[in-house]
């Protein structure tokens, strides 16, 4: 992998803000009290810049992803509401923050197996308390304040080794996973909706971060080309 990957991409994501004239882009524009990426990127990042975020945090970031830091931009412009932009700040290197659920800490972590991870959450939705089992309502509220306090910490430990790169609202997120058999795959967290954490595409076929991207952009292009005739 290489600069080749990501060759002329940041100009064909400026130019969909003049192409998008309809503005049909879902994310691309402020909406749903959401703040859109308007198409723009951060300035893209040098070496030792994206080395001293690495050794801050102690990680190593998936080849492709790294490569569009350092050639396209620090963040901004795609999927969703737009990645997460990494930057210095009195802290360190930081990367902008999708929601609250991704402690930087815990990015050096091992990423969990996957069948572990699937397991455990089914065994937790299996467990989720309901109303017609209990006597009174007050142990009912303790019984659920409970179990999303052990879903905060199941989540917390299924995202250990991952990077919390965009949001496209409703609590809906995307991760960069940095570790273990998964490292490099793309993985979506669809619990809000009451689905579950799990990588996108098929066990053969997983969706890297440039497979992620380079779609975003061909699907944008077409939609802004169609709704602009």
């Amino acid at each position: 992998m290489g600069a080749s990957i990501w060759t002329g991409v940041g100009k064909r994501v400026k130019s969909l803000a003049r192409t998008d004239r309809a503005r049909k882009v879902f994310g691309a524009w402020d909406s749903y009290g959401a703040q859109g990426h308007h198409f723009r990127l951060a300035d893209p990042l040098s070496e030792s810049d994206v080395g001293a975020a690495e050794a801050q945090w102690g990680i190593s970031l998936p080849d492709d992803y790294r490569s569009f830091l350092l050639d396209v931009g620090a963040g901004g412009a795609g999927p969703g509401y737009g990645l997460s932009t990494l930057s210095r700040s009195a802290a360190g290197w930081l990367w902008s923050k999708v929601n609250d659920a991704m402690p930087h800490d815990r990015m050096r972590l091992p990423f969990p197996p996957p069948q572990d991870s699937a397991r455990l959450q089914a065994e937790h939705s299996a467990g989720e308390p309901e109303e017609s089992a209990f006597s009174d309502e007050d142990s009912f509220r303790d019984a659920v304040r409970a179990w999303l306090t052990r879903d905060d910490a199941l989540f917390e430990w299924s995202t250990s080794g991952a990077l919390n790169l965009c949001h496209e609202g409703c609590g809906y997120c995307y991760w960069l996973v940095l570790s273990g058999p998964e490292r490099g795959r793309i993985w979506l967290d669809e619990r809000p909706g009451d689905g579950t954490f799990q990588p996108l595409g098929a066990p053969a076929t997983p969706v890297d971060f440039t497979n992620w991207y380079l779609d975003w952009l061909k699907k944008s292009e077409t939609t802004a080309r169609h709704e602009s005739r």
